[in-house]
């Protein structure tokens, strides 16, 4: 008998459900993707709270597991399905999951606040009929710059940042970069550093990167 598949509560506009779906396909699992209306609420119900007591997005049910904070869910799904799909995304070497794992902190702390800014100014604000804060917008763009200077640094010896294989740690920087890439126009941002133009064309252009993009699309 197969195994229900795992749902995923959420739209694959959030970046963080995005994450998620990214995961899920790149392991080969099967998944029910539920969609959250965020702009009536649905987020806040009693019900979801039961799943998500922050009321964020996205919530993920695996049987009788809930979880949620995307990257602990990513975590949870290359663990428990390790031998599925891309086996590499989380190693099970000690080493070279302390690779992905400092790379995964340095997405979560220091490459997130500032491109999580950027995404909401330059991506959302706009779609959301919301002024653009452009104080916030020039701080946060010199914020990410030297953070992507310590990556194009990394990217100079390394293809992937954990090392030569793709991981996790790469793929968890896919969201907030496609848009900023896309609808924020700030590609220059990453084509300007060489390693860092060479590193985001090759992760963005993976089968499940172009399937999460699609679905992005049929919102």
């Amino acid at each position: 008998m197969a195994a229900a598949p795992v749902k995923v509560y959420g739209p694959p506009l959030s970046t963080a459900v995005s994450r998620v779906l990214a995961c899920l396909i790149e392991k080969d699992v099967q998944y029910q993707l539920l969609p959250i209306n965020l702009s009536k609420g649905e987020h806040k119900s009693p019900d979801y709270l039961k799943i998500q007591p922050f009321g964020q997005v996205p919530a993920f049910q695996d049987e009788s597991i809930t979880l949620f904070e995307s990257r602990a869910i990513c975590r949870y799904v290359c663990e428990k399905y390790a031998n599925k799909g891309n086996s590499g995304l989380y190693s099970t070497n000690p080493l070279v999951k302390a690779s992905i794992e400092q790379w995964l902190e340095a997405e979560g702390q220091s490459y997130n606040p500032p491109s999580s800014v950027l995404v909401f100014q330059l991506a959302f604000a706009p779609m959301m009929k919301i002024k653009q804060d452009e104080r916030l917008i020039k701080q946060n763009e010199e914020k990410l710059g030297k953070v992507l200077d310590v990556y194009d640094k990394r990217l100079e010896s390394s293809r992937f940042l954990a090392g030569d294989e793709f991981t996790l740690a790469d793929l968890s920087h896919l969201p907030n970069t496609h848009y900023l890439v896309t609808a924020g126009g700030r590609r220059e941002m990453f084509t300007s550093r060489k390693n860092v133009g060479r590193w985001w064309d090759e992760i963005s252009m993976r089968d499940s990167w172009k399937k999460v993009s699609e679905m992005q699309k049929k919102r």
